[in-house]
């Protein structure tokens, strides 16, 4: 499925100043806080095509990124230092969706909006949203797991954080494919575990204790983004069994498609995460300057709390194998044949 919202990239970087004339000018400023480093995409892809597209559509504005390093408390501190600033608007990649609320609702103290980027921010002062059908993208992962396994399999689920409101959803896309067999036994669900801030260390210790407890008879991992599903591989690999069976992923992380190529992951989600940026810096801009978005969002959904956001979705793909990292290179402006062909991937016939 193609993005639904598509719009081009002009490179740009921060703005810190604007110059006219050798004299300094106050300039608006917005802020984007992003969840955490462990995975590479949040700085490397997501604040970058954000950053770029202000600096097209909105030049005169500027920038702030935050990175609160999983750390609930430390991100609610940094959105009171923006507005201390004087952000205009807050774009928000909560840790947890609902103790995010609290930016929200301290924004909108100051007459100042929140966008929920990613992950819903579950306030009743949350002004957009943007993401992919994650339910979709987690129903999808199972499936590729499903249709490279046999009857009576047994498999791994190495599921997301549990306070980030997409892990229940990509997880119950999961469920939706899985869930009937399971009950049927055609499918044996051997081992499955959440990973708290999404952190591989934690899905490593998950996969190692599932090959432990079953005695390596694992024929597949549905994981549910690329982080674990590199940990799980490291696990598979120690045990010799890297390669011999399908293990799902989400983000197409430059390492990933490395996997991919290698044989060792098998699929990943991908998301236009320069379109999703894109829209939200659109949206961003409009707020800045107290203009109207609706027509750049004209769908809405409902949070958690029951309030209706304005809403703008984007499209997906499941890549798998070669054919799949070609796609990802082919559409996703972060990413080029160059950076994926390092490394054993390089020796690779896609890489030759």
């Amino acid at each position: 499925m193609l993005a639904r919202f598509k719009i081009l990239l002009a490179s740009g970087a921060f703005a810190a100043v604007a110059m006219t004339g050798g004299s300094v000018l106050a300039q608006d400023m917005v802020a984007l806080l992003l969840p955490e480093n462990v995975n590479p995409r949040w700085e490397q892809q997501d604040a970058t095509a954000f950053v770029s597209t202000m600096a097209t559509v909105a030049p005169d504005v500027k920038v702030e990124v935050f990175n609160a390093n999983n750390d609930t408390s430390v991100q609610q501190r940094q959105a009171e230092q923006a507005l201390t600033q004087g952000a205009k608007v807050l774009i928000v990649i909560p840790i947890d969706g609902e103790s995010s609320a609290i930016i929200a609702d301290t924004a909108a103290e100051e007459d100042v909006p929140t966008i929920a980027y990613d992950r819903m921010v579950n306030s009743q002062n949350t002004t957009f949203w943007v993401q992919a059908d994650l339910e979709g993208m987690g129903y999808d992962q199972a499936m590729h797991v499903i249709e490279n396994t046999r009857d009576g399999d047994t498999l791994v689920m190495l599921k997301g954080s549990p306070t980030d409101p997409n892990a229940a959803v990509i997880h119950n896309g999961q469920l939706r494919a899985l869930t009937p067999l399971y009950e049927s036994g055609a499918r044996i669900m051997g081992y499955e575990n959440w990973t708290p801030g999404w952190d591989p260390a934690i899905a490593r210790r998950s996969m190692d204790q599932a090959l432990t407890q079953l005695n390596n008879n694992v024929q597949g991992v549905v994981s549910s983004n690329d982080g674990n599903a590199g940990a799980a591989i490291a696990a598979l690999e120690e045990q010799g069994l890297a390669g011999t069976m399908p293990v799902s992923g989400l983000d197409c992380t430059v390492q990933a498609q490395q996997l991919m190529l290698l044989g060792k992951q098998t699929q990943c989600g991908w998301r236009p995460l320069a379109d999703m940026a894109a829209a939200a810096a659109q949206v961003t801009a409009r707020l800045v300057k107290g203009e109207d978005f609706s027509d750049l969002a004209p769908q809405t959904v409902v949070n958690g709390v029951g309030a209706t956001v304005a809403y703008v979705p984007v499209g997906s793909y499941s890549a798998v194998g070669a054919e799949g990292v070609a796609y990802v290179i082919e559409n996703d402006p972060s990413i080029t044949k160059e950076m994926i062909c390092q490394g054993e991937a390089a020796a690779t016939e896609f890489c030759q």
